[in-house]
């Protein structure tokens, strides 16, 4: 006699009613990923008509300009300058930047740093696929070592190139930072975890508690070289244990 399975449905999320433009990422990218889950939380928290995202240069740009809110663009790298700015002229307006890894941890460095030193109001969404993705999988601060890339024919090692950058890690001992962490989208599990991180995030600019960073990983099949079923094994044995997951800050009230 055969048993019967008794299935429950539980809606985890619904598809978010304003619209998005068509993306332009690779197959197996998790941008796409990623931007679906800033539209999610963007109607969940009801801050459309207050949005204002800054989009940098490289491919998070793409999915930027396709947002249905309010965008500005600018020169690859000073995205939390901008987004200063802004937020000083309109100080209600919900201000969020988007940006890849070489943006915060190269040509954007000094501004990332500079911001969250000052404390401001905004929040930082990074990127990270350990590599300049739209310029052909270059070096970028946060390659993993030993990690092969057009610039590191043979793997990057630290003599020459140093070790991966953690942008969350960095700021969040400054005084001006309300929250910093980390998250992936590679698994259904880990991005209802992320959705909660970005919520979070997110929170801490309404509370006016201060600057806040939350950055994603995510895979790059194109330049990683390997098929989207791989680049989650990847992100599991390899992008893991050098940039762990969770907050790494999370305050309650400025002192």
């Amino acid at each position: 006699m055969s048993q019967k399975t008794a299935i429950t449905k539980k809606l985890i999320c619904k598809r978010p009613t304003f619209r998005m433009l068509p993306l332009g990422f690779c197959s197996g990218c998790h941008y796409g990923i990623i931007y679906r889950l800033l539209d999610e939380v963007i109607e969940e928290m009801g801050i459309k008509g207050d949005a204002i995202c800054i989009g940098g240069g490289g491919c998070s740009m793409i999915g930027a300009m396709a947002m249905d809110i309010d965008t500005f663009g600018g020169p690859h790298g000073p995205g939390t300058a901008i987004a200063s700015a802004l937020k000083r002229v309109s100080p209600n307006a919900f201000i969020f930047a988007v940006q890849g890894d070489g943006e915060q941890g190269a040509i954007g460095l000094g501004s990332f740093v500079a911001t969250a030193a000052r404390g401001e109001n905004i929040t930082v969404i990074t990127m990270n696929n350990a590599c300049y993705g739209m310029t052909g999988g270059q070096l970028a601060p946060t390659t993993l070592l030993g990690m092969v890339t057009p610039t590191t024919p043979e793997g990057r090692e630290q003599v020459m190139s140093g070790y991966p950058m953690h942008g969350p890690e960095l700021v969040a001992p400054l005084k001006g930072v309300a929250y910093a962490a980390r998250g992936t989208v590679h698994t259904p599990a880990n991005r209802q975890k992320s959705k909660k991180m970005l919520k979070t995030a997110f929170q801490k600019q309404q509370q006016q508690l201060g600057f806040g960073v939350f950055e994603f990983l995510s895979a790059c099949p194109t330049n990683w070289k390997i098929s989207p079923t791989d680049c989650i094994q990847f992100i599991e044995e390899k992008m893991l244990p050098e940039f762990p997951l969770g907050q790494f800050k999370n305050i309650e009230r400025k002192e």
